[in-house]
């Protein structure tokens, strides 16, 4: 009698997925390396994902959602647009050292092939941040919204490659001020 697999079995396999995947990047993990992780057989790995491919965009995905949560949060633990703005680059000051980098941006760069379901997925997720910024950019009092929001998401960009690098010591301790340096410059407005 064959088993049943568990309701949470997907999202078993996307965290398995997603730790090594975030540890050793996509293309250097394959699917046989997920199953020795998971501990499961072949055939729920393919049942629940039919292709490596299917696997990657899930995970991109979640990644997608975990930024929204990331993004609601900061939003949420200040009053202003400005000082929202400063807590997006904290929330990544905090996430970025130790890591290798950001998930979606690694992603990326592995697959450029502009038909890959990864990069679209990828490059989705990019544009769709870049307007989350320059929205909440737009409710600030900058003469340029578009440009202070551009210029918050260069020092996420930023934070993900030194941070990942330098650590939490470093170039990543210094954007949250420099996040406020340039809102300041774009609105006379200082925060907090």
């Amino acid at each position: 009698m064959a088993r049943k697999p568990t309701p949470d079995a997907r999202d078993r396999i996307l965290d398995a997925a997603a730790d090594l995947f975030d540890r050793f990047g996509v293309h250097a993990v394959g699917m046989q390396q997920i199953i020795e992780e998971l501990g499961c057989g072949k055939q729920l790995l393919y049942r629940e994902f039919a292709s490596k491919d299917k696997l990657v965009v899930a995970y991109l995905q979640r990644c997608t959602r975990d930024w929204d949560v990331t993004l609601a949060s900061a939003a949420a633990a200040a009053s202003t647009p400005e000082e929202q703005l400063v807590e997006v680059v904290r929330a990544v000051q905090r996430m970025a050292p130790g890591t290798r980098g950001c998930s979606l941006r690694n992603t990326h760069a592995e697959f450029p092939d502009p038909d890959h379901p990864a990069h679209r997925v990828s490059l989705e997720h990019f544009k769709e941040v870049r307007e989350q910024l320059r929205e909440l950019a737009r409710r600030t009092s900058a003469a340029n919204p578009e440009r202070l929001g551009d210029r918050i998401m260069l020092i996420i960009d930023g934070l993900y490659v030194s941070g990942s690098v330098l650590g939490p010591s470093s170039a990543a301790a210094e954007a949250v001020e420099f996040a406020r340096d340039v809102i300041r410059a774009e609105t006379s407005v200082a925060v907090r």
